[in-house]
């Protein structure tokens, strides 16, 4: 915690914080890869100092394959030391990688049935933001899910105290999740259980998504044609 604390205090851009996220939160980021059946291809974009990385390690098995995707160099050592190297030794039938790269540069070969993003949005531009969604979403199964999360709240307690350039740059990194959440049949779940309360967001890869579109225009379709029978049985009454 004292780690991660200093490299919040050194760099807040990326790390977004200054407390690291609860076991709560974790439990509800990585909650759709319990419901995959085989083999699992799982990556996590900014895991920090691993407190995601845990709950993802305990879920997985023989046969899984696991990705990250970190750009701090001493997360990267952290990592490395009190997670992954003994986790290698008592797993060898588990793949896991990490990367110490940005998402836009790592390495790293798709698809994914899950993907983990633990980054500070809020922090960043939104041309940036942009560029590594659109990365993810190459590397996210057609079929996939896609979870990030961001502090509740956060853009009403910084827009105050920033300059009109920094709410106008929240405004459209506001304005790019809900398009996110639109496009990609998206949920939410509040976290109470995190200092500070968090909201975690699940975005469907794009079969997923067409499909949920298809049946809402099915549905759509259903709709409008029993609302123009009724319209057309209240004017001939009228008449």
């Amino acid at each position: 915690m004292l780690q991660f604390i200093a490299e919040a205090l050194r760099d807040f851009r990326h790390t977004g914080s200054v407390w690291p996220s609860s076991p709560i939160l974790a439990q509800a980021m990585t909650s759709a890869i319990a419901a995959i059946d085989g083999p699992r291809r799982v990556l996590e974009v900014g895991p920090g100092t691993g407190p995601f990385t845990k709950a993802i390690l305990r879920k997985l098995r023989a046969g899984d394959h696991f990705e990250m995707v970190e750009i701090n160099r001493n997360f990267c050592r952290r990592l490395e030391k009190d997670l992954l190297s003994g986790y290698r030794d008592r797993h060898p039938n588990v793949t896991v990688r990490l990367h110490c790269a940005p998402i836009e540069e790592a390495r790293v070969e798709g698809p994914f049935d899950v993907i983990v993003c633990g980054l500070p949005f809020n922090n960043f531009p939104p041309k940036l933001m942009r560029q590594i969604f659109r990365r993810m979403f190459e590397l996210l199964k057609d079929d996939g899910e896609l979870v990030y999360f961001e502090y509740a709240g956060v853009r009403v307690l910084k827009g105050p105290i920033m300059d009109s350039a920094g709410r106008a740059r929240l405004k459209r990194i506001n304005a790019y999740g809900k398009s996110l959440r639109r496009h990609h049949d998206g949920s939410k779940e509040l976290i109470l259980g995190n200092f500070p309360p968090a909201i975690a967001y699940r975005l469907k890869g794009e079969r997923r998504t067409s499909i949920a579109a298809k049946s809402d225009a099915k549905s759509g379709g259903k709709s409008s044609k029993k609302a123009s029978a009724t319209r057309a049985r209240r004017e001939r009454q009228r008449a």
